[in-house]
This record gives structure tokens, sequence and C-alpha cells, in this order.
């Protein structure tokens, strides 16, 4: 049975924590410096808690003695500390961060690793860049490849048309930062809540824009190879307005503390959430112009015998999904294991992340309908 790490008690950690101890191969040991979160877990068939601030470098490097991973599902301002001390202790090191600065951190750090350092693990980026590589496969040629996901209430019913699904520090950190991508060949970093664009799938009008981290390492790896690469969040239409009123008409991208202290105390949690997966890929193939993509909708699951929502659902088992094929061998045991170096069939065919090919009907007993107001 291997020792698992999980800094992060909050959503996401709690349920990385079910998935792998329901399995029975992973006993696992939540940290976290809020005691009333870990209180939570306590009690729990094979989960462990431990109170520890990832502040403190030496606490975080005795939490991780004796592990066989450590995976960081910790806020992103603290996850680049995480690193470092996995990096340090030589364990496996796992995280879930779209921010930019601490991927740079993580990919100087596997230079000199000893132990697998396996950055971004989680949707977008994630699972994301998996799917963009094994569509860029089947091409002689690669031109363009659009990838863009979203997590979105199923019953939007605010002007943001928005619900409480995630980290909101993360969201406005994705909102704020330059965004990485190839254009007309070249390397770029271009603004985030710009060059939006409409789409319809399964009858739902949608709009994407671009923010930042989506993309992972893929434009490293596929620099030289592909004219056009982004990343655009998906939204319903009207949220990148209000969000541009907000962050730069009235620059609470200054003070983003006070924007997500009023968005946490207006716009209410929901359960009940779509995650919308749509990637598209063209260039050439038998010496023709051809386009493939890419299009999946995940919903709220249940797993270890509780409701769970989509983006829950789909971060968490990515994680654990990737943590397994490191397990049995699949993947690099030491320095930087980028996601596009992970084929999809492996990931889908792992007990873990099977539930992106989860039915919608099947996949919740209180799933509502798929029709919604966009």
């Amino acid at each position: 049975m291997k020792q698992i790490l999980v800094v992060g008690a909050g959503h996401i950690g709690t349920l990385v924590a079910e998935l792998l101890a329901h399995t029975g191969d992973y006993r696992v040991t939540v940290a976290d410096a809020n005691a009333q979160a870990l209180a939570a877990l306590q009690g729990r068939h094979g989960i462990d808690t431990l109170q520890v601030s990832a502040t403190y470098p030496a606490a975080l490097r005795a939490a991780m003695r004796g592990r066989y991973a450590v995976i960081s599902a910790a806020p992103y301002s603290v996850t680049g500390a995480i690193a470092e001390a996995a990096h340090a202790s030589g364990v496996h090191y796992l995280d879930l961060t779209e921010d930019v600065a601490t991927t740079r951190l993580v990919k100087e750090l596997a230079k000199t690793a000893t132990h697998a350092l396996i950055p971004q693990c989680g949707l977008a980026p994630g699972f994301i860049s998996i799917v963009g590589m094994e569509l860029a496969r089947r091409f002689e040629q690669l031109d363009t490849l659009r990838m863009r996901v979203g997590a979105l209430p199923q019953f939007p019913s605010n002007a943001l048309g928005y619900n409480l699904t995630w980290s909101t520090a993360g969201v406005i950190n994705e909102y704020i930062r330059p965004c990485e991508a190839i254009v007309q060949g070249k390397l770029s970093e271009t603004p985030a809540l710009e060059e939006l664009e409409h789409f319809a799938l399964d009858g739902v009008q949608y709009e994407a824009f671009n923010t930042s981290g989506g993309l992972g390492t893929l434009c490293e790896t596929l620099a030289g190879s592909v004219r056009n690469l982004n990343y655009r969040t998906t939204r319903y239409p009207g949220h990148r307005d209000v969000m541009k009123l907000l962050l730069q008409d009235l620059r609470l991208s200054e003070r983003p503390e006070v924007l997500a202290d009023v968005l946490e105390k207006a716009i209410p949690e929901t359960h009940q959430d779509v995650v919308v997966i749509f990637v598209t890929a063209t260039g050439t193939r038998r010496g023709r112009v051809w386009q493939e993509s890419y299009a999946r909708s995940v919903y709220p699951q249940v797993h270890a015998g509780r409701e769970w929502t989509a983006i829950q659902t789909t971060t968490a088992s990515a994680v654990c999904a990737v943590l397994d094929l490191l397990a049995a061998g699949r993947l690099p045991q030491q320095g930087l294991v980028k996601q596009e170096d992970i084929r999809l069939d492996e990931f889908l065919a792992n007990r873990f992340g099977r539930a992106y090919d989860v039915p919608a009907a099947h996949a919740s007993p209180q799933a509502p309908s798929r029709s919604r107001a966009a």
C-alpha cells in the first residue's frame, strides 16, 4: 500500500483523498492548516489527517518523509513551496495549478529531481493537453489546435451566467495573467479576456476568451510544429463583458482580494454544474486538409457513496489517474513529466480516468435534464 500525502483539505483535496483511499491501494494523509477542514475528514476509512501549514518548509518536509508521493490541492499561492519541499524530500510530486509562474518553478526543480515532478494534473491544464496532443498526433502536418474548457452552472440565473464551482482566487488569477499561445508559428503572450468568440455545442450557445494557464506546457512541446495554438475559457454569453468591466474598467485586477470577497458573498455555489470540453484540430492528413474534434460534457457523479460536482469530479479524477499511471510504471519515474506525455487511451482506460466517459444519464441519480437556459 502506497503512502500518499494530499496537501489541501478543500473540495478537490477531499475528493482526491476519498477516491484514492476507496481503492485500498493507497493510504492517504490529508494535510492542511485549517483544523476545522481536517475535522470533517476524521474517521473516514483509509484517511489520516495532519495539521500543518504550507508556509513552514521544515514542517512540510517532515510530513513528506516516507511518502510515495505528494499531491498539492492547495491554493496556487503556496503550491510552489510544496513543490520545493517535495523536491528536497525526494518524493514524487503532482499538482493541479494553473499558475504559470509556479509551473516554471517546477520545471526548474525537475532538472535536478530524483523523482517525478508532474505539474498541472487537473482538467485545464491537465486533461485538455492530453486530448490536444492525441488529436495532434493524428495529423501528418498540424496547422491549428484550439482548446476550449468551461466549468458552468447547468441553470444560470444571474448576469454573470456563473456560479462558484472552483477557487475564486484561482479564477480571478486566470482572468488577469498573460496567456501563452502560438500565433502564426511564434510563441506569444496574449492578454486575458481578449479574442472573444462564440460557438454552439449540443444546441447551447457559449462564448470563449483568453485565460491564463490552460495550455500547460503544450506551447513548448508543439513549438515549431503548429501554426496556431490557443486555449480559451468557455462561459455563457455576456460573462466576459461583465468581468472585463470589473477587472479592467473598475481596476479590480489591482485588488483581486476585493473582487474575490464580493463574488463569494454575492454569487451562490451550486452542485448542479457541467464541465464542457471542446478541442478542434486542423491540418493535413493523406494529402488533404482535415479537421477533427473532441467534445465532451461531464455532469455531477457519485463517488465513494457521495455526489460530487462535475468540476470536482474531473479535477480530482484526473490527478488520481496520473498517480495511478505513475505507480503502475506507465510514466517516467524521474524529472519533469508533461501532461501531453500521457496517452489518451491509457488515461480513459484507467479506473479514475473513466469518469470522463460516464454517459450523462448515468452520471448521477439526481442529475437534471440536459436542457438549460443559456
